[in-house]
């Protein structure tokens, strides 16, 4: 994974005559090239400094290709590359399938269709906590609700965070306390640390969605935190149209 523009990822060309090979070296670019030691195509080191991203990338792609003849199509195991694009802040994917075909594939989150397991702790989230961004609903029983509400309020009002304009909203009826979530500049380890300290067993339902302030979301850094069943659960979202092109 990666948290700003760029490329990374490598497709796999398989066994290559030496001409073909000597081709490939040969080839311009500034983003991709020819790697003869493995007979892959991988990202090069130098920063790339003219050029939308997407179109550039793409088409080193298609050259580097389009000099393996058809008859060693065979031989291309394929592989993908995953583009931050800079100019227009997408995610996108150049798969290449097992044959040379090759496939553009741009970013769709799907939470319902996700990852989901139980929550490991702060290593959910690379977001940083300072601009981590809190929306959800979250329902919980509690022994004394008002007081849940009051601690989760100063907790939300002495973060040290860099947008403060978000908010918690309450609702307490009898034990039962209704928490919104809206825009609230929050770490979502601590808010989930009180929030499981004072629930009463197998109360807490609903969740939230942690993404991040101040730039444009990656998609594969969103995540959503939520109750069923007496677990806290993270899903992650599917991006791409089948499982092989999951990040995680």
């Amino acid at each position: 994974m990666f948290s700003d523009h760029g490329c990374r990822g490598r497709v796999e060309l398989g066994a290559l005559p030496e001409e073909i090979e000597s081709r490939l070296v040969s080839l311009p670019g500034e983003w991709l090239e020819f790697e003869p030691e493995s007979d892959a195509v991988v990202v090069r080191h130098a920063q790339p400094s003219s050029g939308p991203d997407l179109p550039v990338i793409a088409g080193e792609l298609v050259q580097i290709l389009s000099l393996v003849p058809p008859e060693l199509h065979r031989e291309i195991a394929g592989g993908d590359f995953y583009v931050h694009t800079h100019d227009t802040g997408q995610f996108v994917r150049l798969h290449v399938a097992p044959g040379g075909a090759l496939h553009i594939e741009w970013a769709n989150p799907d939470f319902a269709a996700g990852e989901t397991h139980p929550y490991r702790g702060r290593v959910e989230t690379q977001l940083d906590p300072v601009v981590q961004r809190i929306d959800g609903r979250v329902c919980l029983r509690a022994t004394d609700p008002e007081a849940v509400a009051a601690e989760l309020q100063r907790l939300a009002d002495h973060f040290e965070g860099l947008y403060p304009e978000g908010e918690c909203r309450f609702e307490t009826t009898d034990d039962t306390l209704v928490v919104g979530l809206c825009a609230l500049n929050l770490d979502a380890h601590l808010l989930l640390g009180v929030l499981e300290e004072h629930a009463l067993e197998g109360s807490l339902e609903g969740g939230f969605t942690v993404t991040a302030f101040g730039r444009e979301v990656l998609p594969e850094e969103s995540l959503q935190i939520v109750f069923e069943g007496g677990r806290t659960l993270v899903r992650r979202p599917l991006l791409w149209s089948d499982a092989a092109g999951v990040v995680s």
